[in-house]
C-alpha cells in the first residue's frame, strides 16, 4: 500500500478540519492512506432502439389511460 507522510505546522491544516486544542501551534505529522477507490459514474448513453424488435415502434395509443374495466381487473 502506498502512503504519503509529511510533517507540517498545524495551522496549515486548520482550513481543512478543526484542530484539537492540544495540537494547535505545533508541528504535526500527516499520513495519507487510501480509504476507498472512487469510481467515476459512467455517463448515461442515449436512448437505444429495442434490440429484440428492430424497427418496431410503440404507438401513441400505448400511453392512453386504460379503460375502467381493465383497471378494475387489476384491482385499481
Amino acid at each position: 500500500m502506498e502512503y504519503i507522510s509529511k510533517t507540517i505546522g498545524s495551522a496549515e491544516l486548520s482550513g481543512i478540519f478543526e484542530i484539537p486544542p492540544m495540537l494547535r501551534d505545533r508541528k504535526v505529522q500527516v499520513i495519507i492512506v487510501p480509504a476507498e477507490d472512487i469510481i467515476q459514474e459512467q455517463p448515461k448513453s442515449a436512448k437505444r432502439p429495442l434490440g429484440f424488435a428492430k424497427g418496431a415502434e410503440v404507438p401513441e395509443s400505448f400511453f392512453d389511460p386504460l379503460p375502467e374495466e381493465e383497471l378494475q381487473a387489476w384491482g385499481l
